[in-house]
């Protein structure tokens, strides 16, 4: 019997089957992100009241897994000038226990206590949806004198501000990276957000991991590392090298539940960081070889059993779906995953507080109302936009590498813009704006956009600044009915919606671009709090907002670009609820 070339090879249907994955993975995503939005008749699905008995503990710790104490920096040591760190980092510091306490407390750490009647919370140095902190730490480091005599992979307890160690590992594995560097895991608890926001939960766990991502980058900024997301490794490797996969799998039902589902509290492993000297010029990366080595993580000694978080929950399946269908495979290339570091634009630095990077991070804090009264100059408004740039080529290359802090940490060009609602900028007109922060975009998005928009630079705008006025007049009314009519999108002194280059970036790139999208518009969110407490303001994170509406003011029709976070900048009403900034009591915190 003779063999017809037009057979299918193995090889063939592998391709094929892939395809069909790959579309069957975007088709969830896309529908996820559909069915999870907002709109003036209905929100999207959630629970109806907040079940407080089962409110899920923010902190998880592995029970029975030793802890080592860390140091609690003083607010008097060597922390550099905020503004200075976008021009230059400071001389790298050594790995200690010393330098390993100064980052998680600049990053993860608590940073105050709130009270009201019998209530008392605590508040963290990554601001979080709902303060609910979906988002745990894990770091795997070389071995540290007074810590550990080998290498180890540690949970970072916040409440506690120490590390649960989970296992060491034999030395060898961190030669794959330059001597003083190691790694940072991230992961995310989804039912700690979806107690509270139902199915949008997972839009938000993402924003949380950017701010997460922010928060680590800027803290070893001050210590004079770099950080880069090592966004070759798959979900696989990810959960492997933070020891996640000793959770049961959960087995997602056809439809949300309600019961005692312990499982559910399971952490979906997100990302790892690279953290090394800012000396360091080029790194290069083996992924298959690096992965070959993670693999055997499965067979080290884990320590520590994970607590329970809720007696009963909710499991909305839509979420734990589209979880799956946004998981990053293994990407095989070798390359460098260091970039020359570019200083930042800088217009008015008069605009800032004499304030250190670690003051200003750590008192940050998310604003709950804005007093409407409050304006700034149009010279701090540049200011603060310049640091939101991702910086890199603006000459019409194809890539926008993203070299500027703490956007260089991310391993893509910058997809995500900010549509302006200008509201009380003195001598810039109020009315509606755009910042177009990858400007391969600009073109489609002029198309795309209203055609009586007028995209014109504004009076005084940096040459470096790609701000464009779009139409003027008084948007305080239409800001806060966009953002769910929250006054605080309009008493500010300006408001946004990031808009994301979205279906074609998924469709180029793959459905796992999904919730990184949502980590870019966490760390542009980042920048927009720190810089506000550095000129003297406020700002805060608006995850409720009218999807559609939104894109129905820009003209904009299709997926092409979609609005994936809001945010709000301007003079807060002060929070009489503040107990204490001494998030650690002790002799060695003068706050």
């Amino acid at each position: 019997m003779s063999t017809s070339s037009s057979q299918t090879t193995p090889h063939q249907l592998d391709h094929h089957n892939q395809q069909q994955q790959q579309q069957s993975s975007l088709t969830q995503v896309l529908k996820y992100h559909k069915e999870t939005k907002h709109n003036f008749t209905n929100y999207a699905r959630g629970p109806h009241n907040l079940d407080w008995a089962n409110q899920p503990n923010p902190f998880r710790h592995y029970i029975s897994s030793p802890l080592i104490p860390l140091l609690h920096p003083p607010y008097t040591n060597e922390s550099p000038l905020y503004s200075s760190i976008f021009k230059t980092l400071p001389l790298p510091k050594p790995i200690s226990q010393s330098t390993i306490s100064q980052l998680f407390y600049d990053s993860l750490a608590l940073s105050a206590w709130k009270s009201t009647g019998f209530s008392t919370w605590s508040l963290r140095v990554n601001p979080s949806s709902g303060n609910l902190h979906p988002t745990e730490a894990y770091i795997i480091c070389p071995p540290i004198v007074s810590m550990s005599n080998k290498g180890f992979v540690a949970h970072y307890a916040p409440k506690e501000h120490s590390l649960e160690i989970r296992a060491q590992f034999p030395s060898g594995f961190l030669n794959y990276f330059p001597e003083n560097s190691f790694l940072i895991g991230l992961s995310s608890i989804f039912w700690r957000e979806a107690w509270k926001y139902g199915e949008r939960a997972f839009r938000y766990c993402n924003h949380d991991v950017g701010h997460a991502i922010a928060a680590v980058t800027m803290a070893a900024a001050g210590l004079g590392w770099d950080v880069k997301v090592l966004d070759g490794l798959g979900y696989e490797e990810l959960q492997k090298l933070t020891g996640l996969e000793m959770f049961p799998k959960f087995e997602i039902p056809s439809r949300p539940i309600k019961g005692s589902m312990p499982e559910i509290e399971f952490e979906h492993p997100d990302c790892v960081l690279l953290v090394f000297p800012s000396s360091v010029n080029d790194i290069e990366v083996d992924y298959k070889e690096l992965s070959c080595s993670i693999s055997e993580f499965s067979g080290l000694d884990w320590k520590g059993k994970p607590n329970v978080l809720s007696k009963e929950h909710i499991c909305w399946d839509f979420i734990y779906r589209t979880a799956e269908a946004a998981k990053k495979p293994l990407t095989m290339f070798n390359g460098s995953v260091v970039d020359p570091f570019e200083s930042s634009g800088t217009f008015s630095e008069s605009s800032y507080k004499d304030l250190s990077l670690r003051e200003v991070i750590r008192k940050r804090r998310s604003a709950v109302d804005m007093d409407g009264s409050t304006e700034m100059d149009k010279e701090t408004f540049y200011q603060i936009l310049l640091h939101c740039m991702p910086s890199g080529s603006r000459d019409g290359e194809k890539h926008v590498r993203q070299l500027a802090l703490p956007f260089r940490s991310l391993a893509w060009d910058s997809e995500v813009h900010a549509a302006l609602f200008v509201h009380r900028v003195v001598g810039l007109p109020n009315g509606l704006y755009f910042l177009v922060r990858n400007e391969n975009h600009l073109d489609d998005l002029k198309k795309d956009t209203r055609a009586e928009f007028k995209w014109v630079k504004p009076d005084g705008c940096p040459d470096d600044l790609p701000l464009y006025e779009l139409a003027r007049g008084d948007c305080k009314e239409l800001s806060k009915r966009l953002s769910c009519d929250q006054d605080i999108a309009s008493d500010g002194c300006f408001s946004l919606g990031m808009i994301a280059h979205f279906e074609p970036t998924l469709r180029s790139k793959g459905s796992w671009m999904y919730p990184r999208l949502f980590w870019e518009t966490g760390v542009l969110g980042q920048v927009l709090y720190l810089e506000s407490h550095a000129v003297g303001i406020s700002a805060t994170g608006i995850g409720c907002f009218f999807d559609d509406p939104v894109h129905e003011v820009l003209g904009l029709k299709g997926s092409k670009f979609q609005s994936l976070y809001h945010f709000t900048v301007g003079g807060p009403v002060v929070d009489k609820r503040i107990m204490s900034l001494s998030a650690y009591p002790g002799p060695n915190d003068d706050a």
